[in-house]
């Protein structure tokens, strides 16, 4: 395979990039000149303007996304025993941290047209030790909250949403994070808003808030000058001031920047319309244009179809200059998880989806000519590599 050579008129098209403006940049050159580079005013100020997008709840932010789940199911009291309800089809972050504090993940396969945890499976999988319900919103498109949420109130159980991917999506006109239990978002490069690392929880008291400090740096409570306690055992999880910053010059952006992602969605579904490319058998994402913040737009090749397999496209695509992504191997087939008792077929709707699935270019600086690109690239190489 010959590498591929970015020219002025063909540049590489990675799978995402982060829009970060001059303003920002002159911003954190500011932070850095004052000589406060971590936790301070600007972290303050990130929260203040993500509890006011979240309706006036309580956030506070951290230095990743997988911190701020692990930190809601402590605060939630969860941990050795316990049992939380979760999707095999996620970064594997989302289960790690119910092994984090102890307890186990219980998946339950996903809606093969959402590709989100099959809300209409959960209840089957509870169980006396179960403390909580984690859903994912893959892609950015928004679980259904109504039956989970009264599933959880039925039961008695708490639920974090790993909202990593879907800051900026609305569900029954209402954002994420301005409802629900705990709520996580990831502000990671490759998000629809970034710090450059980062994330926030968004909670549902200041009593929770505070606990919630406390986890994020060492259980440490401070009182006066020098008055200092440490009550429970927390973690090294702050955000910067330097990322914070990135953050306050991105949240006024999230509009424009997922207008600009809802483009490109309509742009992937136009040409994958297209009867020849069509014809192909693709399987595509749900069409939603009104909740979705199309953080991601995802295809599931013909794989009974093809004479090659997934890596094989992905590097012809990488060999044409175009990026891509798998999001996400299934998670219980990892041999971690295989230890603790999952194997091959527990699943099936979710490991066929994640057999096949393939993640596209999509970020606001991109085209719609290098859409074309990427789908025309796509089905040649489809099309060239069926059985007869």
């Amino acid at each position: 395979m010959s590498p591929f050579v970015a020219t002025a008129a063909t540049p590489y098209l990675p799978l995402t990039r982060p829009t970060i403006d001059e303003e920002t940049i002159a911003g954190v050159a500011d932070v850095l000149r004052s000589g406060w580079i971590t936790s301070g005013p600007n972290v303050k100020a990130l929260e203040a303007k993500l509890s006011e997008y979240c309706g006036g709840r309580p956030v506070r932010v951290f230095n990743s996304g997988t911190c701020t789940m692990e930190i809601a199911l402590r605060i939630a009291g969860v941990g050795p025993g316990h049992e939380v309800i979760t999707t095999p089809l996620s970064w594997v972050a989302t289960s790690h941290v119910i092994l984090a504090v102890g307890a186990r993940p219980v998946f339950v396969d996903i809606d093969p047209v959402t590709r989100n945890i099959d809300v209409n499976r959960i209840e089957a999988a509870i169980t006396p030790a179960t403390r909580a319900i984690m859903p994912v919103d893959l892609a950015g498109l928004p679980v259904d909250r109504a039956p989970l949420y009264a599933i959880a109130k039925k039961h008695h159980l708490r639920v974090v949403e790993d909202a990593a991917q879907s800051y900026g999506t609305t569900w029954n006109g209402k954002r994420i994070g301005a409802i629900g239990d705990f709520v996580s978002f990831s502000f990671h490069p490759n998000k629809n808003v970034t710090t450059i690392e980062g994330g926030a929880l968004v909670m549902n008291t200041e009593v929770e808030a505070k606990l919630a400090e406390q986890y994020r740096l060492q259980g440490v409570v401070r009182s006066g000058f020098d008055g200092m306690e440490v009550e429970i055992v927390g973690g090294k999880f702050n955000l910067t001031d330097v990322a914070a910053r990135v953050g306050l010059g991105q949240l006024p952006r999230i509009d424009e920047f997922n207008g600009k992602r809802r483009e490109l969605a309509r742009a992937y579904f136009e040409l994958f319309a297209r009867p020849a490319v069509r014809a192909l058998g693709w399987g595509l994402p749900v069409a939603d244009f009104q909740q979705t913040n199309w953080h991601m737009f995802q295809v599931v090749l013909p794989e009974a179809r093809l004479t090659i397999k997934r890596a094989e496209v992905m590097a012809k695509l990488h060999a044409a200059g175009i990026g891509t992504g798998v999001h996400y191997p299934a998670i219980h087939l990892f041999a971690v998880y295989r230890r603790l008792g999952w194997k091959d077929g527990d699943f099936p709707l979710a490991e066929a989806i994640c057999r096949s699935i393939l993640t596209l270019p999509l970020f606001p600086t991109m085209t719609r000519a290098d859409a074309e690109r990427v789908v025309d690239t796509l089905a040649e190489i489809v099309s060239a590599h069926l059985h007869p």
